[in-house]
């Protein structure tokens, strides 16, 4: 009970509501390497794919195909 109460109060502040947020976001990125395809892979694998991946958004044309791609894996 107390435990709880601590974790309502932690929750209710600013930096509450702000771990909470980065806890979505960490969930929902995590959901999307499992929409890849991914669940099983090596994390250094992921990794270095979003890395490169990171690294070629400069290009324009790279950045619409994957953006095209992208959008059509969620409709799957």
């Amino acid at each position: 009970m107390a435990l709880q109460r601590e974790i309502q109060r932690a929750e209710a502040t600013p930096k509450g509501n702000a771990r909470r947020q980065d806890a979505h976001e960490k969930i929902a990125l995590g959901g999307l390497v499992v929409k890849a395809g991914l669940r099983q892979a090596d994390k250094a694998l992921i990794l270095g794919i979003l890395m490169d991946g990171a690294a070629r958004l400069s290009d324009g044309e790279y950045r619409a195909r994957m953006v095209d791609l992208g959008r059509k894996g969620f409709m799957e």
